[in-house]
């Protein structure tokens, strides 16, 4: 039975021969990859995707010895953006695979980040063997220290590490001339708390996200750029106006809990919070209408949900507050168990009608099809 074709693939998922040698990927074929390997050498004669790649040629070659049909070919994803550089990776290898028509693949990697590579080759094309390249490193401190001072040379390390700690030093040396030691040390850690929750929750990679879609809408001129723009300005409003509530209830004699000061964030941010998601919700709805109408029953919920939520949360956090006898808050609990009542009821309203919505929607959509592949026919 016949293997049918084989894939030789060296996967570079941060990028290095595009980041460090100028060589765009795909690079399909033998000349290619070997271009790609000696430009990559030359430029950074220590970056270990040279020798996965030089491996992937060198099977490649021995496939062909044997009388294998085979291709040789190497990929890459970005060198800064791990999220986009994988979604590059998914569909170029779809592209290779189209253009070689490959049934297999021989998967060549530095073991670096077998984890993240592996799935995403997977998807596309069965992979019959790995082979993992590990270079020989001398094991002493001073191989260890040069490890270490490459690491920091690359951008895509050193702007996480680096650009933290200088900031909280900086921070700490401003706050200490001034003459607040102990503030000092809060500001520090606080900086640092900061950072790390918004890498671990992956905030960053959301505000990637955002910045890909803006330049998207206005690359492809949808309408959905002015009202991104506005969201944005919108919730930055929001987010302002629930500090400065919350900060008008911390200045008060009585303590208060962590979850109060949260209610009284959202009593003060969620009016705008919500008129910030319809706009965004109307923007979208108005470009799928205009050229993805199919799949307008996905959409149309939106700005239903966004206002059932809304309505929910504000009516959760006047209760909340009054219940708990904030000063200076302007509802008494009387007042307040009205609010929350009438605020979910709405709420449940506003979900119930965009599920109907969608319905309605999604059933006009589906008779349209149908008319239209009976007209064809």
């Amino acid at each position: 039975m016949a293997q049918g074709k084989t894939l030789v693939l060296s996967v570079d998922r941060d990028d290095d021969i595009g980041f460090k040698a100028q060589v765009s990927s795909p690079c399909v074929g033998r000349a290619a990859c070997l271009k790609a390997a000696t430009s990559l050498a030359l430029a950074d004669p220590e970056d270990s995707d040279i020798n996965a790649i030089f491996q992937a040629v060198k099977i490649f070659d021995e496939l062909i010895v044997k009388g294998e049909d085979a291709e040789v070919a190497v990929i890459a994803g970005n060198h800064l953006h791990m999220i986009e550089g994988d979604r590059k990776i998914t569909t170029t290898l779809s592209e290779v695979v189209k253009e070689t028509g490959v049934t297999q693949c021989i998967l060549v990697t530095d073991g670096a980040e077998d984890e993240f590579v592996v799935p995403i080759i997977q998807s596309k094309i069965s992979i019959s063997s790995i082979r993992r390249v590990i270079v020989n490193q001398m094991p002493n401190l001073e191989g260890t220290y040069y490890i270490f001072k490459k690491l920091l040379d690359d951008p895509k390390i050193s702007r996480v590490v680096l650009v933290p700690l200088g900031l909280a030093m900086l921070l700490y040396a401003t706050a200490f001339l001034l003459g607040y030691p102990d503030t000092a040390t809060i500001i520090v850690v606080g900086v640092i708390g900061i950072y790390l929750l918004v890498k671990g929750f992956g905030i960053d990679e959301i505000f990637h996200n955002i910045l890909d879609a803006l330049r998207a809408s206005l690359s492809r001129g949808r309408f959905s750029f002015v009202t991104y723009t506005t969201t944005i300005l919108l919730a930055i409003v929001g987010f302002v106006n629930g500090l400065i509530t919350m900060m008008k209830f911390y200045s008060s004699e009585e303590g208060l809990g962590i979850l109060i000061y949260l209610m009284t964030f959202i009593y003060g941010a969620i009016e705008w919070l919500i008129f910030a998601g319809i706009v965004v919700s109307i923007g979208i709805l108005i470009d799928v209408y205009l050229n993805e109408r199919e799949q307008l029953g996905k959409v149309i919920v939106f700005p239903f949900f966004v206002i059932a939520l809304g309505l929910i949360l504000y009516g959760a956090s006047v209760f909340l507050i009054s219940v708990n006898g904030v000063p200076e808050f302007p509802l008494t609990q009387s007042e307040a168990n009205g609010y929350i009542m009438y605020a979910t009821g709405a709420g449940l309203l506003s979900a119930i009608i965009g599920v109907i919505a969608q319905y309605f929607v999604n059933k006009k959509l589906a008779e349209e099809r149908r008319q239209a592949i009976i007209e064809v026919i």
